[in-house]
């Protein structure tokens, strides 16, 4: 049996690829829910000693999502001393003035942004609540749930959604004295990522302060996937994870 279970959404590409190669070690057993699949990822998880369990699942999807995150759920191992959820899948998306967006797009954002993090921390924690385990849970924030952006609005409504969510169940669990999981609400910092494509194409119409993200990719300031996922997986094992539930990488 694995020491450690890792779950980790948005696993495919970018900082969650990254970061399911950060977290493979031996002893771990990685669960990773995407869209999309990763065509490397096994052989490279496996050649570090961990094992993979590799889930194509869409958590933009309303109606299939409780479905998907039970099934999941339900096939963690239950003897392990160690249980980690990685909430990490977002979309900036619809980058626009509030004045232009369409219901099914706003939905879409919220259902993956907030929804799909929240039911996966509800189910994770009711699975391993009686299991005599450490459990820690990251919620993987940003800046713009802290500081308000035009034309991200949407965006910042959720990720400021998560840092509260993630307060709340803080205060809940601390109830639970030493058995308690520990939750991190954790912005990444700028990560050269296809999200930061996604930013970089906006128009000044619709995101006023892309000029600033096309001068950090041009001038070599954004932050690589690899780097980022490496700090995040030393930050998770650290002795005081969850003292600050509202942080930023960039501090460590």
């Amino acid at each position: 049996m694995p020491h450690t279970v890792v779950v980790l959404t948005g696993a495919s590409r970018g900082l969650g690829a990254s970061m399911a190669r950060a977290f493979a070690a031996p002893g771990v057993h990685l669960i990773t829910l995407a869209r999309g699949t990763d065509s490397t990822l096994r052989a490279d998880v496996e050649a570090k000693g961990a094992t993979l369990d590799a889930q194509v699942v869409d958590l933009s999807d309303a109606a299939t999502l409780d479905r998907n995150i039970c099934t999941v759920i339900a096939a963690m191992p239950r003897a392990a001393e160690r249980y980690v959820l990685i909430n990490n899948a977002g979309a900036v998306a619809p980058v626009a003035q509030a004045g232009n967006f369409e219901t099914a797009d706003v939905a879409t954002a919220f259902t993956l942004n907030v929804t799909a993090l929240i039911m996966l921390t509800s189910r994770f924690l009711s699975a391993t609540e009686a299991l005599k385990a450490d459990r820690r849970i990251v919620n993987i924030s940003s800046g713009a749930g802290r500081a308000a952006k035009s034309g991200w609005s949407v965006y910042c409504a959720t990720k400021a959604a998560v840092d509260m969510f993630s307060k709340s169940v803080k205060l809940e669990q601390a109830e639970h004295g030493e058995h308690g999981a520990r939750i991190v609400s954790l912005a990444p910092g700028v990560v050269d990522t296809d999200m930061q494509v996604a930013i970089r194409s906006a128009t000044p119409e619709q995101f006023p302060g892309v000029a600033a993200f096309q001068d950090m990719k041009e001038t070599g300031k954004l932050a690589t996937p690899d780097a980022v996922a490496a700090k995040i997986a030393a930050y998770v094992v650290r002795d005081d994870f969850g003292s600050i539930e509202i942080d930023d990488i960039r501090n460590y």
